[in-house]
């Protein structure tokens, strides 16, 4: 790795976090004003855990500021602003996250990124899962736009004190064997809403429409909303098909809290106690425990997710090229998806590593959260996700995917009945994949 000639470690920070660290250097820090500090701005998206990793590289390299944006912000209110910043050629930061959903689109104007093949990334391919490193190329292989950050995985956190309240089993073992298949969850939502707890089984439609929809992609075409060859396939796809009758036997039996996601009412649902169940990704975890708060310590658990195994999420980091500090963005990149960097960021807030050697490190397989009454979330998520099947995401999926979900929400909230809402969803979509 090079250092720049204004590059000046301290010591002692050098010697404390070598293991963790990947040096960065300096360049010139124009704006920031001659020999001063340089500041690189990383833009993300909910909830990264990046915070106790960007002291730990400030401190190593005290000639970097890092500032991150965009922390709790939802995806559909992030991607119009990078997509923004690149067509414009200013505004994005040093480093930007890039949701597996949207890699494909990016892809296709792979001029807005630094190509980090010639920057030494080409030595690290065998520190990520292969699907998570492909899916940061491009479709000749020649150019590497971002590297992978977490995967998803899937589960179901629920509310054990909820659970006791309408006498179900709490202990997560037992509460896995509830629901082997989605009717079982559906089943189990039934008894719970007939004990009129004051609450409802689960968070919002949406959240488990796109949860089973991943799920049943991955363990059978491969591909949601668009194929491999990026035809938009939602009306003939089995998997959308059926991921959307399973959602609708859930909104008929008024399971749902129709919460909408990231909504400042789904926020407070979090808050007040007012459903039982979410389906919950790795990630989902940190947002759980930033939403519900202190107070609902030890009150949440986490359940098998029903069918299959299943992945929902992960990103990328990529180096615009508009950085002003392009070299110094590629190290700080590399540090934060490093293993030791990917294993930081699941202690911080949960995601799960997309690294081998992460998955396979005791802070990892060993891992227990605390808030979710000791759960062991390394063996929940970690076993199994080096096998993960990966979905493949076309060039309009988050614009089609938030048509489908509207019309999905449009059924929950009763203002189309399952025929009606599909046909929106269909006639959207393809709309949405036009534009």
């Amino acid at each position: 790795m090079a250092v720049f000639p204004r590059r000046r470690l301290a010591a002692v920070a050098l010697a404390a976090t070598t293991a963790l660290l990947v040096t960065a250097g300096c360049g010139g820090g124009d704006e920031e004003g001659g020999d001063g500090p340089i500041t690189l701005t990383v833009d993300v998206f909910g909830q990264f855990g990046y915070e106790q990793l960007y002291k730990d590289y400030m401190a190593a390299n005290p000639d970097v500021k890092i500032v991150e944006r965009g922390t709790g912000t939802n995806l559909d209110e992030y991607s119009p602003k990078l997509t923004q910043w690149l067509a414009a050629g200013r505004g994005a930061g040093d480093v930007v996250a890039i949701e597996e959903g949207l890699m494909v689109e990016y892809k296709a104007n792979p001029g807005n990124f630094v190509n980090l093949l010639d920057h030494g990334a080409a030595d690290l391919k065998g520190n990520f899962l292969e699907w998570k490193w492909n899916a940061g190329l491009t479709a000749d292989g020649k150019q590497l736009i971002g590297l992978g950050t977490d995967v998803g995985g899937i589960a179901i956190c629920y509310r054990k004190d909820l659970f006791e309240k309408a006498g179900l089993p709490t202990e997560r073992d037992a509460v896995s064997q509830l629901w082997p298949t989605w009717q079982d969850y559906i089943a189990t939502g039934e008894k719970f809403v007939a004990a009129k707890t004051g609450a409802s089984f689960l968070d919002a439609a949406t959240n488990t429409f796109n949860t089973i929809l991943l799920q049943t992609a991955g363990n059978t075409t491969g591909y949601s909303y668009y194929d491999t060859s990026d035809n938009l396939v939602v009306d003939s796809n089995p998997a959308v098909r059926q991921a959307w009758d399973t959602t609708m036997d859930i909104v008929d039996s008024g399971l749902s809290g129709k919460y909408g996601s990231w909504s400042e009412e789904w926020v407070s649902a979090f808050k007040q106690s007012k459903f039982a169940t979410i389906a919950c990704p790795a990630w989902m975890t940190g947002v759980i425990e930033g939403n519900a708060g202190p107070a609902a310590q030890g009150k949440w658990d986490i359940a098998r997710v029903p069918g299959n195994g299943g992945n929902w999420g992960g990103s990328h980091l990529a180096v615009p090229k508009q950085s002003k500090h392009q070299a110094e963005a590629i190290e700080l990149a590399k540090f934060l998806t490093s293993a030791k960097g990917q294993i930081g960021a699941f202690k911080e807030k949960g995601p799960l590593p997309s690294s081998p050697q992460a998955l396979d490190d005791p802070a990892i397989a060993g891992a227990t959260n605390a808030y979710f009454s000791g759960a062991p979330v390394g063996t929940i998520f970690g076993t199994g996700a080096k096998s993960l099947k990966p979905v493949y995401m076309g060039p309009k999926n988050q614009a089609v995917r938030t048509e489908v979900e509207n019309a999905v929400r449009t059924v929950e909230l009763g203002q189309r009945n399952p025929g009606q809402g599909w046909t929106d969803a269909v006639t959207n979509a393809k709309k949405a994949a036009a534009k």
